[in-house]
């Protein structure tokens, strides 16, 4: 095949993750009951259109992946009976709505299924996320997030779970995860394999799903802060990288290219989350966020008020990751021991998570411990696939030791 080609079909293809997988596996989901058949579908759909190249892609992929699922159906045996892999939901109309990946995500959120199995299934089933940016997300291995979708699938087809927003009486139990899942979608926006620094696309899906929980969920204060952080995240999003394509740090942001129309909603969300109480894991981030997104600068941010936050939210939410925040956090406040914070950040167990090395390596520069911050970089950049990441690295290190030249 010639090389033109094969550009132009994975060009095409990544279009149709960014614009219609979601919605299109979600409402053929929404027809035939079955996960494994409606992205089998789907992606027969797909081969099609790489033919086709239809203009109205979400359309034709739907109707086409539509037709694809009733004609196996009918093939196989009678519709109705084929059908009940997944329990037919109250309102059995089976064309596309706006609510069908909410649906999805909810259904692949089901508490039959291990909360690691409900996350991956999540991210790649309805948000069309690749299988090794999902691993990268959970901190885990390719073949193994591979395994846990599959199981995940035959549960859910073997329980007969139901397609379908839970009633009220079961939302409580699963909107942890489903929350959790949205933050995690907006996350691998960010820290993907791709060639620039954010997926606009998946952290626009991961947007737009928490304002779909937001408003099925209007008393819940989570579901509120969790949109409040998204938007304080993406308020920043002009000054992530400068004129050059090349990334640039919180503390060199220029702070007028932040929107303020997204810092004022987000920080109305988080406050009313706060208010409301108890304090979650996502009200606790958003108000970190918060407190950066209120900051003049960088030197004038209130340090002592995010440290507390942090070791309110690791309280709440035990992770080593936010250990790991908390102790960047508590380097910047006058007075801190270095040393101190890098022997704590030395006993984190965080595997191959590629911002432990970076944290160590600026500690190790500050300490005046050159060597070892340039070899601290060069583990970070070994676990660093993002051209963007992996150019600011190399700056980094360079400015160590300005003799290093790396491609």
């Amino acid at each position: 095949m010639p090389v033109e080609t094969v550009y132009r079909d994975t060009v095409f293809r990544e279009a149709v993750f960014r614009e219609a997988w979601p919605l299109v596996v979600a409402s053929t989901a929404r027809l035939t009951r079955d996960l494994d058949l409606a992205e089998d579908c789907v992606q027969d759909a797909v081969e099609r259109a790489l033919r086709a190249r239809p203009d109205n892609l979400a359309a034709w992929l739907t109707t086409t992946a539509h037709r694809i699922a009733l004609d196996r159906l009918r093939r196989e045996a009678t519709l109705r009976r084929k059908l009940p892999l997944l329990v037919v939901p109250e309102d059995p109309d089976p064309g596309p709505g706006p609510t069908d990946p909410l649906r999805l995500v909810f259904t692949c959120c089901h508490p039959a299924l291990a909360r690691a199995s409900q996350v991956a299934l999540t991210l790649r089933l309805v948000c069309g996320v690749e299988v090794r940016t999902v691993a990268d997300v959970l901190l885990t291995g390719e073949a193994g997030v591979a395994r846990r979708i599959t199981r995940a699938k035959r549960k859910i087809a073997a329980a007969r779970i139901p397609y379908r927003v839970p009633p009220d009486d079961e939302l409580a139990g699963r909107l942890d995860v489903v929350l959790t899942v949205v933050h995690l979608l907006h996350t691998a926006g960010h820290v993907g394999p791709g060639t620039g620094l954010t997926d606009a696309d998946l952290t626009a899906r991961a947007s737009g799903l928490a304002r779909m929980l937001v408003r099925l969920l209007p008393t819940e204060p989570e579901p509120r802060a969790l949109l409040g952080l998204i938007l304080l995240t993406e308020a920043r999003g002009p000054a992530r990288t400068d004129a050059a394509g090349e990334a640039v740090l919180l503390a060199d942001q220029d702070r007028t290219q932040w929107d303020r129309d997204l810092i004022r909603e987000g920080l109305q969300l988080v406050t009313a989350a706060l208010r409301a109480g108890p304090q979650g894991r996502f009200a606790l981030q958003g108000a970190v966020a918060g407190l950066h997104a209120v900051a003049p600068s960088w030197a004038e941010t209130d340090w002592a008020q995010v440290v507390t936050t942090y070791d309110a939210l690791l309280r709440t939410w035990p992770s080593p990751v936010v250990a790991l925040n908390r102790a960047a956090a508590r380097s910047r406040l006058p007075g801190a021991d270095l040393r101190a914070i890098l022997h704590e950040v030395d006993t984190l167990d965080l595997g191959d998570y590629r911002y432990l090395p970076a944290t160590r390596a600026d500690l190790l520069t500050r300490l005046g411990r050159t060597a070892e911050a340039a070899a601290a970089y060069e583990d970070a950049l070994a676990l660093t696939t993002n051209p963007v990441e992996r150019a600011l690295l190399l700056r980094r290190r360079s400015e160590i030791d300005p003799r290093v030249v790396r491609s």
